[in-house]
């Protein structure tokens, strides 16, 4: 059966009995019909967040071969259950762009799904509607002073750096002209759209505490210069309480529950090749306050995901998790190592040991936070008892414990021995993770870190533009801000084609952007763009609905 097959042979419970599993009165729900509902902020308990065991799942470097990331995440939430632990899985709701692009849909997959499954890939409660618009509110407010002869501010449009967003792949949008209907029009200026995952007012959600933060944040949105050179924010165009006012509801987290009838909280959803890749903190301490183990994701690999979550979210948070599960596959490692998209299911074990390198990489970059390791192989039928011995016998060597992770074929029952590792892991873990910089290091030096110590890079070259950027960026006083790697998600380096573990590489940063809202740095590494394309056939060719209102094709 396909994933939404499954997902649509299961009765769902009613969402005021999920919350009963944490707790959680049925007075303090907002109901979105029967399966869905939003949580209020005030059940964050930040005494409890501190006795809470907070587990990061991440992977290796993604490949076409699939890892299967958040089926384990949903797996593993649904073990813990099995084995007695009170968990509940914290992760991002998906963006209709990969989801009508190249993915498909992004609620797990086979018997480690949650649920309601399509309402969660369409559109869902609306949050990132609300985010588009209060996006767009902005970017109508930066033209509207444009053209004003009252409250000019005097922004020179060449420099407004704001741009417009949408939930959709459409690449014909990354850049336009507006204004071109004369004098009734407003000023024409070149500008463009981000995809709604992109956008900082993504981000901000997700890093934000509370409803007075999150209006503070977006006033300290840097949108552009004046002409005599001065930094215009947000806040000038009065706009953070509007903004705020369009994100009431968007701030709150929303409870559904997983094929199994576990808790499930999904909340945000910043891309991690082009933002912080995690879900809110909000919805994190949330969990966390009402569970004694959150299962939470980073997306893409270790890379990309991990090292947002621990040097941007984590740092802002107070939060570190006491393990990290790097999430792989045989196919994949096979793929790492050499061997063709088509012959991945043939066993080849001299292909599987040459991948080894990718998962030791990421690996190593998640011990440099001082965190302990679980890996997670993800199974399909295909596997070979000889190539699992093989995973088994590499890990032994490496010191890091490992579980055959079945939760596609079999649900929680499937993750029992991976979930009996993390809590071994996780109740023998107290140290906190260390940084991979330290805030005060001047930017490149930032920068220079994390492409050394996460990607295994020689060093860091930037443009001439990428220098003059980052230049006015600290003359703004942005240069004690992290750092947002925008890269690549299909290698360690900046070059899609370099997969397993590159060496003798550099990592080249084309240009920079600044998100002084969020409250980080963007390096923008090779040819990464904020608004994707649709492929040649897009998934949503597949989908369908028929007269009975039963939908097929969305995975």
């Amino acid at each position: 059966m396909t994933d939404i097959e499954v997902a649509q042979r299961v009765t769902a419970k009613h969402i005021r009995d999920v919350a009963a599993k944490l707790e959680i009165p049925e007075a303090q729900l907002e109901y979105y019909g029967n399966v869905k509902a939003k949580l209020p902020l005030d059940l964050i308990n930040e005494e409890q967040v501190e006795k809470s065991n907070l587990i990061l799942v991440t992977a290796i470097t993604p490949t076409p071969a699939g890892e299967g990331k958040t089926t384990n995440v949903i797996g593993l939430s649904d073990g813990l259950t099995l084995i007695g632990k009170k968990s509940v899985v914290v992760i991002r709701e998906p963006s209709l762009g990969p989801v009508f692009g190249m993915k498909g849909g992004a609620a797990g997959g086979g018997w480690s799904q949650v649920i309601p499954m399509v309402d969660i890939n369409l559109h869902f409660t609306g949050d990132f509607h609300a985010i588009a618009m209060a996006n767009n509110l902005l970017a109508a407010l930066i033209d509207n002073n444009l053209q004003s002869k009252t409250k000019n501010l005097g922004i020179d449009p060449r420099t407004v750096i704001w741009k417009r967003c949408m939930d959709m792949n459409d690449r014909s949008l990354r850049n336009i002209i507006s204004g071109l209907s004369g004098k009734t029009g407003g000023i024409p200026r070149e500008t463009g759209f981000n995809i709604t995952a992109a956008s900082e007012i993504m981000a901000i959600l997700c890093l934000c505490e509370n409803l007075e933060d999150l209006q503070e944040m977006c006033g300290n949105i840097y949108i552009g210069d004046t002409f005599d050179g001065r930094a215009v924010y947000a806040r000038e165009l009065n706009s953070s309480g509007a903004m705020a006012v369009l994100l009431k509801d968007a701030i709150k987290p929303n409870l559904v529950q997983t094929l199994e009838g576990n808790p499930a909280i999904i909340h945000g959803g910043p891309f991690a090749n082009i933002a912080q890749g995690t879900n809110s903190i909000i919805a994190t301490k949330m969990g966390m306050s009402l569970a004694d183990y959150v299962i939470t994701e980073a997306g893409f690999a270790a890379d990309l995901g991990a090292e947002k979550f621990l040097n941007i979210k984590c740092r802002k948070a107070g939060l570190s998790p006491k393990a990290v599960v790097v999430v792989a596959t045989i196919r994949a490692l096979k793929y790492h190592g050499g061997k063709s998209l088509d012959t991945l299911t043939e066993e080849d074990l001299d292909a599987l040991e040459r991948g080894m390198p990718n998962l030791e990489r990421h690996i190593e970059s998640i011990q440099s936070f001082g965190l302990p390791v679980v890996v997670s192989v993800n199974a399909f039928s295909s596997d070979t008892e000889s190539e699992k011995q093989l995973i088994y016998s590499h890990c032994e060597k490496l010191g890091v414990p490992v579980a055959i992770s079945n939760g596609w074929a079999e649900g929680g029952e499937g993750c029992v021995e991976l979930a009996h590792k993390v809590v071994a892991t996780a109740e023998s873990c107290n140290a906190k993770y260390s940084p991979t910089y330290n805030l005060e290091d001047a930017p490149l030096d930032k920068i220079e870190k994390i492409c050394k110590t996460i990607y295994g890079a020689n060093g860091v070259v930037l443009s001439d533009k990428a220098k003059g950027q980052l230049n006015r960026f600290e003359a703004l006083g942005f240069g004690n801000l992290p750092i947002c790697m925008a890269k690549t998600q299909k290698s360690l380096s900046d070059d899609e084609k370099l997969i397993g573990r590159p060496e003798n590489f550099d990592i080249h940063i084309r240009e920079f952007e600044i998100a002084a809202g969020a409250g980080f740095i963007i390096p923008i590494a090779g040819s990464m763009l904020r608004m994707p394309g649709l492929p040649a056939t897009p998934s949503s060719e597949n989908i369908t609905i028929d007269t009975e209102g039963t939908i097929a094709g969305l995975f």
